[in-house]
């Protein structure tokens, strides 16, 4: 099958694309703008990798905010199934950039859906978040639960690009289906999450900022475990009458930002020094995600447990570095 994956030089994008490289029978095509959000040569890092298949993986840098570049690159390629995973994460840059967030989360996100309709792609995956569910109390959380109260501007684009796949699949009969993700982490990981902001600071004897005091919870899920989850989903686009679904990504065994900080230390053989901060506007307390949804459609069950997938990031991220294992 000829797959393209949006945003394939990102965390998720990257991961996804070298597990349909495993298929001998898959053509990947990747998409990714290459923006400096972050680290640029972790980027390039992660594509580098993929060009090693150079016979099945095919990259393009094109912004999707681009509307004809996109048309041009899909007229050519005759894609069967599109996962869209480029976007501008982060819920604090949000507060002080919400602009970069309109131009690739909401305009970025029509035109993939535009394309997707003239192209007649057979299935459209997109990225979602759990911070679509605002400060729901309500736990684990289901798919069902409201979603009009996003806390972030974030949030926002992502509760619009649900809001905007649902009208095409209405409108169009576009198969899309949204994944909802928790927290993933892992290898490659990116550097503005929790994991790899705590690894650094340790690593370079620096204060962990601790926001809510550590209090914070979240549903840390391992990106193996995500990225099983979206490889079989991508073969099972919605039959129902509107063809639109939603699912949680989600370990379902949500954990404090202490005790992840703790297995943190544990992993690098070295304490922490805590700064201790308030909690931040935008943030939410606590996520916790059902997948009682997508273990039923697709036998979902994550396998990796968090002290496991810690210990894997921090491996590489001495490789990466080049650290010394004595610190």
């Amino acid at each position: 099958m000829r797959v393209l994956v949006t945003g394939c030089a990102g965390f998720i994008g990257y991961h996804l694309c070298l597990k349909l490289l495993e298929n001998s029978k898959n053509q990947v095509y990747g998409i990714d703008d290459l923006n400096k959000y972050y680290d640029i040569n972790l980027k390039k890092d992660r594509l580098y990798n993929l060009k090693k298949y150079s016979k099945k993986f095919h990259f393009y840098k094109i912004d999707i905010s681009n509307l004809g570049r996109l048309k041009n690159n899909f007229s050519k390629k005759k894609y069967d199934y599109v996962v869209n995973l480029a976007a501008q994460a982060g819920v604090r840059h949000s507060i002080k950039n919400p602009s970069e967030y309109l131009n690739r989360n909401i305009i970025g996100f029509f035109n993939i859906l535009e394309v997707s309709r003239i192209y007649k792609i057979k299935h459209l995956i997109f990225a979602s978040t759990s911070s679509v569910y605002g400060s729901s109390k309500k736990f684990p959380i289901k798919e069902k639960e409201n979603t009009d109260k996003p806390l972030s501007f974030y949030a926002a684009t992502k509760k619009s690009n649900e809001v905007m796949a649902y009208s095409y699949s209405n409108i169009y009969s576009l198969p899309c289906t949204g994944l909802r993700f928790f927290t993933v982490y892992g290898p490659y990981g990116r550097p503005d999450m929790s994991l790899f902001k705590f690894s650094k600071a340790i690593f370079e004897s620096k204060k962990v900022n601790l926001f809510n005091k550590g209090q914070h919870i979240r549903d840390f899920t391992y990106i193996d475990d995500a990225i099983e989850a979206i490889s079989k989903i991508i073969l099972i686009p919605p039959r129902n009458k509107i063809p639109f679904s939603i699912y949680n990504i989600a370990n379902s065994r949500p954990e404090s930002l202490k005790a992840f900080l703790n297995k943190i230390e544990k992993s690098i053989g070295k304490r922490a020094k805590r700064n201790l901060v308030k909690l931040q506007l935008g943030d939410i307390y606590k996520t916790h995600g059902s997948i009682q949804k997508i273990y039923k459609k697709i036998n979902f069950k994550p396998k990796t447990q968090i002290s496991t997938g810690v210990d894997r990031f921090v491996r590489w991220y001495r490789d990466y570095y080049r650290i010394n294992k004595k610190l």
